[in-house]
């Protein structure tokens, strides 16, 4: 078991304050929008591990200066990337089982989310959708740092959310005559051939006209049309409201008017959102542990300075009315609280410890991140404070007791 040294990704989008609150430390000014933990390449934990045994001196008892300093490096031991742990070493780290699943890598990424501004509106692949979009993409010659690259590897990336804080997103369509109603509401008179839409048809086609029409508009006509519906929205308030504050952070983008064809969430701290392939969503204020299938797979459809594939988009959404589907944990005996997913990469669950009670035994058969959000925890023989993690490899005995808050990430049953 390892303690984990986690990068922040600094996103425009982020918090400047939710994250450090969560650690303890100073406020820098700038964004901090995720905390990574796990084996992305993008950026790896770090583990810091003790050697298991000891280097001794050549047969004659002298050392060069250079074996000297190789020793007293491998006696101390060595920060390395989780990535390179995992590669010298799948079976060991991940489970045979796992490395047959899912290959020599860990499945999944662990993420606290900071949400300071709204995300952009996207949409995920399927597993299929996304083997077949990375290959075209490939045989093509797109380089994968390509701006207008849309595929960033073969995997499809199903996530769930799970607020610390008081979290609010989008999530879903909702029914056409609902989001008609509510663009009919603020009296713009350039929505009305969307409201016209909604109410005409059907609904998988009426969400994709609407969807494809607001896409498709001329930029200048959209900016006029979005200032003048953020304008209604912020005097009308109310549920209209949202709207209003995703227009202040972008202003004229149609990203504004699409996501009035989504419903509207709100989340209190331990209810989760669990977001599926071809769902359009985006998250637009708290703090949450996020977790995901290890990929980079993103189509995104508006708030957004970024690559907006247009076509393929429109491929990939289901145009289906859903419910957010807000979940909450459920308790098994042992005091663990599962969310429940369809997801084969992650399992998420909580424990919520207190002073004196009996430890929670933590043995998996498969890889474990085990993150502390509240209190102050001991795992194994580390103590943990909110916002440290550490890294057990499969079948490796581990219990937690204190007084405090536990999630543990790991693969999919």
């Amino acid at each position: 078991m390892d303690r984990l040294s986690n990068t922040v990704r600094p996103y425009a989008w982020g918090s400047t304050t939710a994250i450090p609150a969560l650690l303890g430390t100073a406020p820098t000014g700038e964004p901090q929008a995720e905390m990574w933990m796990g084996a992305h390449p993008g950026a790896p934990s770090r583990i810091f591990r003790r050697p298991t045994t000891e280097t001794t001196a050549t047969p004659d008892g002298d050392l060069t200066a250079d074996d000297a300093a190789a020793a007293a490096t491998e006696l101390a031991g060595a920060e390395l990337a989780l990535t390179d742990v995992i590669a010298a070493d799948p079976v060991g780290e991940l489970g045979a089982a796992t490395v047959t699943r899912f290959g020599p890598r860990l499945p999944f990424l662990l993420k606290i989310l900071a949400a300071g501004a709204p995300l952009s509106l996207q949409v995920h692949p399927n597993l299929d959708q996304a083997r077949r979009g990375y290959a075209d993409e490939e045989a093509r010659g797109v380089p994968i740092d390509a701006a207008h690259r849309t595929y960033k590897d073969a995997n499809h990336k199903p996530e769930l959310i799970c607020a610390l804080t008081p979290f609010d997103g989008l999530c879903g369509f909702r029914r056409p005559t609902e989001a008609a109603d509510a663009m009919e509401s603020l009296g713009v008179d350039s929505l009305k051939p969307y409201v016209d839409l909604l109410r005409a048809h059907p609904e998988e086609a009426a969400l994709r006209e609407v969807l494809t029409a607001v896409l498709g508009a001329d930029p200048a006509e959209m900016a006029e049309t979005v200032a003048e519906a953020a304008a209604a929205a912020e005097r009308l308030g109310g549920a209209h409201a949202p709207y209003a504050r995703i227009a202040h952070h972008f202003p004229g983008d149609r990203g504004v008017i699409a996501a009035m064809l989504l419903n509207y969430v709100q989340l209190q701290p331990g209810e989760a959102l669990f977001l599926d392939a071809g769902v359009p969503h985006a998250y637009l204020d708290g703090l949450g542990v996020e977790i995901m299938a290890n990929s980079d797979n993103v189509l995104r459809c508006g708030l957004t300075p970024k690559h907006v594939d247009v076509p393929e988009l429109l491929r990939i959404v289901r145009f289906e009315a859903t419910e957010p589907g807000v979940l909450r944990p459920e308790a098994a005996p042992s005091g663990e609280e599962l969310y429940e997913t369809p997801a084969d990469e992650f399992a998420l669950s909580r424990y919520t410890l207190a002073a004196g009670g009996d430890p929670a035994e933590l043995t998996a058969a498969g890889p474990q991140i085990l993150l502390c959000t509240a209190g102050a925890l001991r795992v194994g023989d580390l103590e943990l404070a909110p916002g440290e993690s550490v890294f057990v490899p499969a079948g490796e005995a581990v219990e937690a007791s204190g007084a405090g808050t536990l999630f543990r990430a790991t693969v999919g049953a």
